[in-house]
């Protein structure tokens, strides 16, 4: 196989990346991209007329502890069609800086896609016999990986420096305040957005409960954040105005470390406990008066409560969302005792014309659901497929799901094109217009977040465990009266479409792909 690669043309890709570390502290010039670029392509052009370049892939301001990367993804999509057979980076740590996955893709990946690599300035060639640049490879990527944690250390420590000493360190700024264009860490006021926030406090000062303060908002076309800032078509929401009604920020305090990254290989925030904040006060210019702030925060407006004060409790509390625009549907009693369901978007919206009830009777669900799961598991129990599930399912197919999604965003557009078509030809009114083209941009959303998730899972590669889902059909099975923590247990969410077609996605996708004889 070596000499058929050897007499053949080499399709080659480079790769570039600086970190947006090395781009904030004015990096050797040798790293940049430009420098990078010229001296690939010259390495390239000198190996001979059996290497051609095929494409080069760059990734400016990305880390090289985490290859989610958008060039580097679609390089190993071209590798993987066919079109490239061959990598080279400036070093190693261009390539990337975790020793894991570094050498996962070193030392598994390209060997089992036929891929030769090459870093040039350590002399790394994966196809060269007898190389010893080859056999300290490891240990190059462990020093890359911890050059990477130090960097993060000492950012870490400089940015709770700076917290504490009231500096402004954060991206997106509250409602009302702008960086100041002479000290990015210092909050001046926006008059635009301060002017509403003081419409917000006065009303509540006034007496004023949420709801009334968003109909005024949203009546008065009085533009939101996202409005404002990135000409996005929303409305107002009880929560945003809650929000600004009980941020200090707006009395001249800077609350910071609400949340911090999990580590320095990975990105996602978790939450910190209060005591963890950092509070400094009188960083900046206040919006709101003290003495109105804090009167405000002892009013009914601004308190806090406990959901599990209400009144009654249903079974699938917290599981039921909406289809169409993703928001929760609440169980409300009727006079007669009925028990019906809504969409709180659209209770919250009605004037608005934002979603629709997605009302029926939700006992009526209740049943069913119960009766579909049990059916589902008695089926599993008797046929005891749950002791050799990975043989019996179908395997579950990520590249599929991906294709159907990227075909459904793609309708999606192509029918908001369509009815931007029929508002030039006077088909459809302005209102109208916008009111669909919001609701499509929300589900574009909605199925764009799908994609993400379902793509980081295929990624993850995460196995379930079998063992688990016995236990669990045995002990639902067993019990004689469902409570609501079994149904979280087992159900992740259960989607109510507006034609009131019911789907149910479970917290485990093996038994996604089985079916019940019965159809909900």
């Amino acid at each position: 196989m070596l000499e058929t690669i050897e007499t053949s043309i080499y399709k080659v890709a480079i790769y570039i990346r600086l970190s947006r570390e090395d781009v904030d502290k004015q990096c050797d010039e040798s790293e940049s991209i430009i420098n990078q670029r010229a001296l690939l392509k010259e390495y390239v052009e000198k190996l001979g007329w059996r290497y051609k370049l095929v494409d080069i892939y760059e990734d400016p301001g990305y880390t090289g502890t985490n290859f989610n990367r958008p060039d580097f993804q679609r390089m190993k999509k071209d590798i993987e069609l066919g079109k490239i057979n061959m990598v080279v980076t400036k070093d190693l740590s261009r390539l990337g800086r975790d020793y894991i996955e570094t050498g996962e893709y070193i030392e598994k990946w390209f060997p089992e896609n036929n891929v030769r690599y090459i870093s040039v300035t350590d002399g790394i060639d994966t196809f060269a016999n007898n190389n010893g640049n080859n056999d300290i490879a490891p240990f190059k990527s462990i020093l890359n990986d911890m050059y990477s944690k130090d960097l993060s250390k000492k950012i870490r420590t400089a940015l709770h420096t700076m917290r504490k000493q009231g500096k402004w360190v954060g991206g997106k700024t509250a409602f009302g305040y702008t960086k100041d264009s002479n000290d990015k860490n210092k909050l001046i006021i926006c008059e635009t957005e301060a002017k509403i926030v003081k419409t917000i406090f006065k009303m509540a000062f006034n007496g004023n409960k949420l709801g009334v303060i968003k109909n005024y908002l949203n009546d008065n076309n009085i533009p939101t954040a996202s409005q404002l800032r990135y000409n996005k078509a929303t409305f107002w929401e009880n929560k945003a105005i809650k929000n600004i009604l009980c941020n200090e920020v707006y009395i001249g305090n800077t609350i910071q470390n609400k949340r911090s990254r999990i580590s320095y290989k990975n990105r996602k925030l978790k939450k910190n406990l209060k005591e963890q904040w950092i509070t400094v006060e009188n960083t900046h210019e206040p919006i709101i008066e003290k003495d109105i702030f804090y009167t405000i925060q002892k009013m009914v407006v601004t308190q806090k409560y406990n959901r599990n004060e209400k009144k009654h409790h249903f079974l699938l509390d917290g599981l039921l969302v909406c289809y169409e625009c993703k928001h929760k549907i609440g169980v409300r009693a009727r006079k007669n005792g009925r028990l019906d369901m809504i969409c709180n978007n659209y209770r919250r919206n009605s004037k608005l014309g934002i979603c629709s009830s997605h009302g029926f009777n939700y006992e009526e669900l209740e049943n069913k659901i119960i009766k579909y799961i049990r059916d589902l598991f008695f089926y599993i129990d008797n046929k005891r497929i749950e002791l050799n599930i990975k043989n019996k399912l179908t395997k579950y197919d990520y590249s599929k799901i991906l294709q159907k999604l990227e075909t459904e965003i793609k309708l999606i557009n192509e029918r908001i094109d369509k009815i931007y078509i029929d508002k030039l030809d006077n088909k459809v009114s302005e209102e109208m217009y916008n009111r669909l083209f919001n609701k499509m941009q929300s589900q574009i959303k909605q199925k764009e977040k799908e994609y993400n998730d379902i793509k980081s899972e295929k990624e993850n590669g995460q196995e379930e465990n079998d063992e688990k889902i016995r236990k669990l059909i045995r002990d639902f099975l067993d019990l004689k009266k469902t409570t609501p923590e079994m149904m979280k247990t087992i159900i992740n969410r259960i989607e109510i479409h507006q034609d009131k077609q019911v789907d149910i996605i479970f917290n485990f996708k093996k038994l996604n792909n089985l079916k019940s004889d019965d159809n909900l």
